[in-house]
């Protein structure tokens, strides 16, 4: 079974990542093929370089990812361009790591902008989508990277609505108030559904 996982900034939708990993999912994290074809060296670098130019390449020879976030948010076009050059690269190597994973009875694809993505939904059996309100996203994102509040509502902005990532779920975790072992609880629980057996979430 191959379940889509999704969530805004700050919804906790990768420690769910996490978990299901450690309760024996095979996991694909989106953000890190990305990092991965934007690095030094990676895939991307060359079409990123011819496009926008050598700015916006660091001297390590990766993607300058503040330099192009502020680009970004100054002048939104280049968000198409830029996801016109990673997107392609970045779901053939999340297909050739899914074939890899064959022998899992779950696969996880870790997916922030699956909402806004009309590839990934016909080839995934389930969506899940982690869910908070606005205000923990707000709270949680300063916490964790000390960006202030017009940053994070500016990547809030970006990303697909809660309403819509909401419309097009199957299952929904809400991950407001939470502690970490009661999250624990709700994703075993949710895994199991799933199909991960008692033994195999034991044997992890």
């Amino acid at each position: 079974m191959k379940i889509g996982l999704t969530g805004g900034i700050g919804s906790g939708k990768s420690t769910v990542a996490g978990l299901l990993a450690r309760l024996g999912a095979g996991v694909v994290d989106a953000d890190a093929v990305a990092r991965r074809v934007t690095a030094a060296k990676g895939s991307a670098i060359t079409p990123i370089r011819d496009t926008f130019g050598a700015p916006f390449i660091t001297p390590e020879g990766a993607l300058d990812r503040d330099r192009m976030r502020a680009h970004i948010f100054e002048y939104p076009q280049a968000r198409v361009q830029l996801e016109a050059i990673t997107h392609p690269l970045i779901r053939q190597a999340m297909s050739s790591e899914v074939d890899a994973l064959w022998d899992y009875p779950v696969i996880v694809l870790d997916i922030p902008l699956l909402a806004e993505s009309s590839t990934w939904r016909q080839q995934l059996d389930r969506v899940c989508v982690v869910d908070c309100t606005q205000d923990t996203q707000l709270a949680r994102v300063s916490i964790r990277n000390g960006w202030p509040t017009d940053t994070i509502l500016a990547v809030i902005q970006a990303q697909a609505s809660r309403q819509l990532r909401l419309s097009q779920a199957d299952d929904v975790i809400f991950n407001e108030g939470l502690s970490l072992t009661q999250l624990q609880d709700c994703v075993t629980q949710l895994a199991q559904y799933w199909g991960l057996t008692t033994a195999r979430l034991n044997h992890a």
